[in-house]
């Protein structure tokens, strides 16, 4: 197919620039160009010679060995240009490309095809050509070798010439196939080379058993500690096990003398002792022939240097028994345990379990693994635990989660079941490590612990009532003592709602606040502290927040106390004493200040620490997360409690986290 790479530039004036229509394919062409990797190399003066010479032939100022190639002429070899390429578009060649062996031009300026060529009008001043192709054996036109003058000849070469400039691009032809040759040789050795080195490729060896002699390579015969030229006339094999392994040679010897009354193939690893390298691991491989009486006759092989491999075998195998050491000390620490211990690989689904879990389910060892745990959690926890489990994989966040485990003895008991992801350097999960916890004695003591609280504060509350009910019954008995008993029975109901607050809760019966105020709260805690005109006496100021019930516990807990002390010994103690209590925002903390004044003389820091002040500074720094400092004045007690400011309302600080 011809694709018009060859054909000149419009500029170049040319009236017929394609004569004929070639028969061959120009990217086959470029391709087999490609294939003497010619282009651009330095000068050889194989090329230079030829040019030289049919120039004194020819009688001509210019010889050139011109290749052809996509978009330029390239010259091998010149002499008259001084360049070594020009651009395809002035190009006598490209034309010659097209025919059948070459062209001549007698005088360009009256040919057609050349007469605004700029190498023809310009300061060249070109006239005559003659060019023949240099031709791959498959036809595929490469360049020419041609010569050009500054003078017309009208009648062109001499025959003489002629066959001068046939012979010598013949020339060129062959000087370009033995480059390619001695190229590809050359190719080839280093490709066998580096296959050699890369295959440990040691040597081979012909045995002759009848003569006992060996005739081996050089590469051989060094690592056998042979003279390569004795070896290369032939040694006995006496000569080449000298330097196997004492330890090795009695067995190799053994295996040799086997296969001499069987004959067939031969392998064998044995060490050899080598005076530079040291001990050396050697695989022989070869074959041993037996004549028609069943004797044998030739033994030929190679041998391979497996040294590296022999290593990586020990420390492989090093390897394994370490690792499976670790692995029975890891299972012999896992049964002793009384937790139920798992482990997973990345994909979740647990491939070991130890002797615990099957104890404790009953089941038989491996019928958990994989997916098997999902039946032994109860249907009810099922969805539950798996969505966690799912959440974990997918972040890496650890796993936590209680769900009711089948027990071996019929029925459910309650498990904590936990797990750590593994990783390696790189951050990435190579293992999951778990642990389950019978957690059911726990959970049935905590469930009684709740009846109790909930009895508990039953009874309280009903003592609430029936305190407030005989005030009520007093005063209809007393319509004198009415406005009094008005008041305290305030106060009894204000306590009955703080003691909802600070009683001991579990999750089931904490106090249902809602979403409230942080003010709104304090209002109603404080209410009980009322003076006798109902005027409250801690005063509240400052920044107001969401305050939600999962906070409401332990800050009622410690202001109960707060204000509880303050009543006994503080400010609320005397009828002119008061409590400022300020909130203030700063940045992501929330800060509240309690100041009292106007209450007894204080003369320092008590001595102790009563039950209720450590109960509160708990309630700060352990379940709020926050710091509590307090200072003894004069005038009255200070206290700072710093908070985060999600503290006061998790439920709205976990809804934006999600």
């Amino acid at each position: 197919m011809w694709v018009g790479c060859l054909r000149p530039r419009k500029d170049a004036c040319l009236t017929d620039p394609v004569p004929d229509v070639p028969q061959w394919d120009e990217f086959e062409r470029l391709n087999a160009l490609g294939s003497y990797d010619i282009l651009d190399t330095e000068r050889e003066q194989a090329f230079d010679d030829v040019v030289q010479l049919i120039a004194r032939i020819c009688e001509t100022p210019i010889a050139v060995v011109n290749l052809i190639d996509a978009d330029r002429q390239w010259f091998k070899a010149e002499v008259g240009l001084g360049v070594r390429e020009t651009p395809l578009a002035t190009s006598f060649c490209a034309h010659a490309l097209l025919l059948e062996d070459g062209m001549q031009v007698p005088d360009a300026t009256v040919d057609p095809r050349f007469e605004c060529n700029p190498l023809v009008t310009g300061d060249t001043h070109l006239r005559f050509y003659a060019g023949q192709l240099l031709k791959t054996q498959d036809g595929l036109p490469l360049g020419t070798l041609c010569v050009l003058d500054t003078q017309p000849r009208p009648e062109g070469l001499t025959e003489v010439q002629a066959m001068a400039l046939r012979t010598l691009a013949g020339q060129v032809m062959s000087q370009l196939e033995l480059r390619r040759t001695l190229i590809q040789r050359a190719k080839s050795e280093e490709t066998t080379r580096r296959a050699l080195a890369a295959s440990n490729y040691v040597g081979a060896w012909d045995w002759d058993v009848p003569g006992d002699r060996i005739v081996a390579d050089e590469r051989f015969a060094n690592i056998y500690g042979v003279d390569p030229k004795v070896a290369a006339q032939g040694a006995p094999l006496s000569a080449f096990l000298r330097n196997v392994h004492p330890d090795d040679a009695v067995r190799v010897e053994a295996e040799i003398d086997a296969l001499m009354i069987t004959g067939g193939a031969f392998l064998s690893e044995y060490r050899i002792l080598h005076e530079e390298n040291g001990e050396r691991w050697i695989q022989a491989r070869g074959h041993i022939y037996l004549n028609d009486e069943g004797a044998p006759v030739r033994f030929p092989g190679i041998a391979t240097d497996i040294t590296a491999r022999r290593r990586q075998d020990a420390h492989l195998a090093e390897a394994v028994l370490q690792l499976a050491d670790s692995e029975a000390r890891f299972r012999s620490l896992a049964d002793a345990m009384p937790q139920m211990v798992w482990s997973s690989p990345p994909d979740g689904h647990p491939d070991y379990y130890n002797a615990r879990w099957y104890a404790f389910t009953g089941t038989t060892p491996g019928s958990s693994e994989g997916q098997g745990w999902d039946n032994l959690v109860h249907e009810d926890d099922r969805a539950r635990g798996q969505t966690l489990w799912r959440q974990s994989l997918e972040s890496g966040e650890p796993y936590e989660v209680e769900y009711r485990l089948k027990h071996h003895a019929g029925g459910y008991r309650w498990a904590l079941a936990r797990a750590e992801a593994a990783r390696n350097e790189a951050g990435e999960i190579t293992r999951w490590f778990g642990s389950c916890t019978d957690i059911d004695d726990l959970k049935r003591l905590e469930h009684e612990r709740e009846l109790v609280s909930q009895e508990l504060s039953h009874r309280i509350k009903n003592i609430f009532a029936v305190v407030s009910a005989l005030v009520a019954l007093s005063a209809r008995q007393h319509p004198e003592a009415r406005d009094f008993a008005t008041s305290l029975r305030t106060r009894i109901n204000a306590l009955a709602r703080a003691h909802e607050f600070v009683r001991p809760h579990t999750e089931t019966s904490q106090p249902a606040v809602g979403v409230t105020t942080l003010h709104a709260f304090f209002h109603d805690l404080f209410s009980a502290y009322a003076d006798e005109k109902g005027q409250g006496r801690v005063l509240i100021s400052g920044d107001d927040t969401v305050f939600d019930d999962q906070s409401a516990t332990s800050v009622a807990l410690l202001f109960h106390e707060l204000a509880t002390n303050a009543a006994k010994h503080g400010a609320l103690s005397a009828s002119r004493g008061r409590v400022n209590l300020n909130t203030r925002h700063e940045g992501d903390r929330f800060i509240l200040s309690w100041r009292e004044t106007g209450g007894p003389p204080i003369n320092g820091a008590p001595t102790r620490n009563g039950f209720g002040s450590s109960l509160a500074t708990l309630s700060v720094e352990t379940q709020l997360g926050g710091r509590l400092e307090r200072e003894w004045r004069p005038e009255g007690l200070q206290m700072v409690v710093d908070l985060p400011a999600a503290a006061l309302s998790r439920r709205r600080a976990a809804g934006k986290s999600l």
